[in-house]
């Protein structure tokens, strides 16, 4: 029989996906470490064991205990895991900016959660990291993680996300990006892929709002960097002793919004439903392509699951109350929403009757007609059919443009849908758009109600 003695022991070996559409423009081969596999449906399930394994060797913690935490979420998910397996209390602190479904996750495994104020100093004795530590003074037998400065969470992926890695990419990596917070992810991993090749380019994801980027860069700890941001799970207002700089190559900021709508674009375009962390990623690398050639190999890590984010980048209206989504719909967002985004056309001397064997077969009620690439005309399912009805006995090698009509209206992606309905008539079923890849989509009134 082949089975795991505990959930636990279902923590690693997480697969590396080749992502398509969302790196259409990258010239690199792009693969993702999606983490979401694990146990807890992120990447901290690996340094929570490691820090309570190393916390259990050192005697800092015993049985019946207590595990502290302050956490955005998924590291308080992989301790909850290992408290309910070894029999341990959970106390976590977290910030008020983190979404309800983290929360009440960590709930749904037993423990408490106490949510503290963002927009306060590190030091203050309110902020999640100072409740953290309070109370780890205060309860007998109990252990405060502190995942930034215990270099066990870096240690954890030295020991397998970077091994892991180097297997898959079978020591072609030449490339690693990754969201940095605690530091852990980035530091751990990269030290063992720089021992194996040192010319390996370490990127690390910021964002706006945290020190690291500029800190880097100049080794000046700013606080004029320190504002409130809505990413989740990268940047901080502190330097944890986690992140080592040394390895790391360059830092690049990306934005609240680019980075929520990047994340959107990898559950509709990917199928692979992804936290904030994972949109920020996606959002450097293509700030970053232009560094990159064909002969790269890229590897982002994918820290967490979307699940966790259904109230907020997964809402439209948390999306636009934000300026992240515009409030009028656009015909890129209806392009977006369909299904099948394949342009089909047929030819200007195509027959008829294999015109219709062909809208019959793909349940298309009217194609654009081409002639030496430039769209010429439209033909309709009706039209071909009151032809047929017409000629019965002499329409087996017409051609369709002799029946065809006036080409579908050109539109622009940014078109308002507003605008867009006025374009419909009952002779103009449809529009064709162009994407910025200088693909053609048409657009018919179908697709807009269903999209709707």
């Amino acid at each position: 029989m082949k089975y795991y003695n505990n959930i636990l022991e279902t923590i690693g070996n997480t697969p590396l996906i080749k992502l398509n559409k969302v790196t259409s423009n990258i010239p690199a081969l792009v693969l993702a470490k999606v983490e979401t596999f694990n146990p807890g449906n992120s990447i901290k399930d690996r340094m929570a064991v490691k820090m309570i394994d190393d916390a259990e060797a050192s005697g800092k913690i015993k049985a019946g205990g207590t595990i502290i935490e302050c956490t955005s979420g998924n590291t308080g998910m992989g301790l909850a895991l290992v408290a309910c397996v070894r029999g341990y209390k959970c106390i976590f602190t977290t910030s008020d900016k983190q979404s309800k479904e983290k929360i009440d996750l960590l709930k749904a495994l037993g423990a408490e959660v106490i949510v503290c104020p963002t927009n306060v100093e590190p030091t203050d004795p309110r902020s999640y990291y100072s409740v953290a530590e309070k109370l780890s003074k205060e309860i007998n037998n109990s252990f405060w993680c502190n995942q930034y400065d215990n270099l066990s969470n870096a240690q954890a992926h030295y020991e397998s996300t970077g091994p892991e890695i180097w297997d898959q990419t079978d020591g072609k990596i030449t490339h690693l990006i990754v969201g940095v917070g605690t530091g852990g992810t980035i530091s751990g991993t990269a030290r063992y892929l720089k021992e194996k090749n040192p010319n390996i380019k370490i990127w690390g994801i910021d964002t706006y709002g945290s020190v690291f980027k500029k800190y880097h860069e100049t080794g000046i700890f700013d606080e004029k960097e320190i504002y409130p941001y809505i990413t989740e799970g990268i940047g901080e207002d502190i330097l944890p002793k986690n992140v080592d700089f040394s390895i790391i190559d360059l830092f690049e900021k990306v934005s609240d919004k680019d980075a929520a709508i990047a994340a959107r674009r990898l559950a509709r375009e990917e199928g692979i439903l992804l936290g904030y962390s994972a949109g920020s990623a996606l959002a450097g690398l293509n700030q970053l392509s232009e560094k990159l050639t064909k002969d790269d190999v890229v590897v982002l890590i994918f820290h967490d699951h979307g699940s966790r984010y259904i109230g907020k980048i997964y809402n439209d209206d948390w999306m636009r109350e934000r300026g992240f989504l515009d409030s009028e719909i656009k015909v890129k967002d209806l392009i977006l929403a369909k299904k099948d985004k394949a342009f089909y056309s047929v030819e200007a001397n195509e027959k008829i009757r294999n015109v219709l064997k062909i809208m019959k077969e793909r349940d298309i009620s009217q194609l654009p007609v081409l002639e030496n690439d430039d769209i010429i005309g439209t033909v309709s399912e009706n039209s071909i059919l009151s032809f047929i009805l017409e000629n019965p006995l002499n329409n087996a090698d017409k051609e369709v443009k002799q029946i065809m009509s006036d080409p579908m209206p050109k539109v622009s992606m940014d078109l308002p849908m507003s605008l867009l309905n006025k374009c419909f008539t009952e002779k103009i079923p449809g529009v064709i758009t162009k994407d910025q890849n200088n693909q053609y989509h048409v657009l018919t009134k179908y697709d807009v109600i269903r999209a709707l």
